[in-house]
């Protein structure tokens, strides 16, 4: 690795929205520091400096150590970290709001606690999986199982393209190794995406665990936002992989993967989506009120005593 030397760290003004980062990147057998405004990573190769500001994601598989310099910086820029073991398998950290305003988190809440708007979400989810179809007077439950039959013809799809053998997705999260090749991929795969998809919900301000579709889990609103964007990402290139029948698939497939997509534009994607979903609208600059029931909200650093009752 070559060296050069460090950046100046950004204010927070300067640093760049979700949809312009780059979407992950995996790091195995190296110690991660900073200088200045850069994420240093060094092995016996050498040294390189990542600029922070530029990152969505930063996995870390094994063998790596990270210093508290280094998550000082993670914090300040936003980034979400994933340390993930030999196969990817677990999801332990997340960086903060890029934004500092709370609008998004409360669009999702207000959406998810009413049982008529969080059914009408969920009708978006799944209505957007079916482009040109007309779901309108579908139940849920139809919805439900008419999803469950496309991604099984996905599935079977690309199994007959690449001439995989297809018998279902089957993966023990204790036996990663006693998967077939393609469910394997796909595992490792679905990992980088659920990873992504909770690094941009966290950027936006929203709660990754209130979910839509999913509910009871500490990523529940990233795997539904990760759901909508399988079939054209991680699901075609885990079949082609395995088709090709390359080594250390886990592998390939995650350095693969953010050219994919990078070529869809997921992170644009995501932001936009994620927007469509809850609905959002609101260009309120980040600031303090005090909640009102008659008036949503008040205004802060105000003393409300005697003759201002009626504010």
């Amino acid at each position: 690795m070559n060296e050069r030397s460090g950046i100046d760290k950004p204010s927070l003004t300067e640093l760049p929205v979700i949809s312009d980062r780059m979407t992950f990147i995996y790091l195995e057998h190296c110690r991660i520091s900073r200088e200045d405004g850069a994420i240093t990573v060094k092995d016996m190769e050498g040294t390189v400096y990542i600029p922070a500001a530029a990152i969505t994601v930063l996995m870390l598989g094994p063998g790596t150590e990270i210093t508290h310099r280094a998550m000082e910086l993670i914090g300040d820029t936003g980034i979400s970290v994933v340390w993930i073991g030999e196969h990817g398998v677990r999801y332990y950290a997340h960086g903060r709001a890029l934004n500092s305003h709370t609008g998004l988190l409360e669009k999702q809440a207000k959406l998810v606690s009413n049982t008529r708007t969080h059914l009408d979400v969920v009708r978006k989810m799944y209505e957007m999986r079916f482009k040109g179809e007309n779901v309108t007077g579908l139940t849920l439950q139809q919805l439900r199982g008419r999803e469950g039959s496309r991604m099984r013809k996905i599935y079977r799809e690309q199994a007959k393209l690449n001439n995989v053998e297809w018998n279902g997705r089957e993966y023990n999260i204790d036996d990663f190794s006693g998967a077939s090749p393609v469910n394997q991929a796909l595992s490792a795969a679905n990992v980088c995406l659920y990873g992504l998809a909770a690094s941009v919900i966290t950027a936006l301000g929203c709660s990754a665990g209130l979910g839509f579709i999913h509910v009871g889990h500490e990523f529940s609103f990233a795997y539904d936002i990760a759901d909508l964007y399988k079939a054209e990402t991680t699901i075609p290139l885990a079949f082609q992989l395995a088709g090709e029948e390359v080594p250390d698939i886990a592998n390939v497939i995650r350095r693969r993967l953010r050219d994919v997509f990078s070529r869809t534009h997921l992170l644009e994607k995501m932001v936009r989506d994620i927007k469509y979903l809850l609905d959002y609208n609101d260009s309120r600059e980040s600031s303090i009120s005090l909640w009102d029931n008659h008036h949503d909200f008040v205004e802060y650093g105000v003393s409300y005593g005697k003759g201002r009752d009626d504010q």
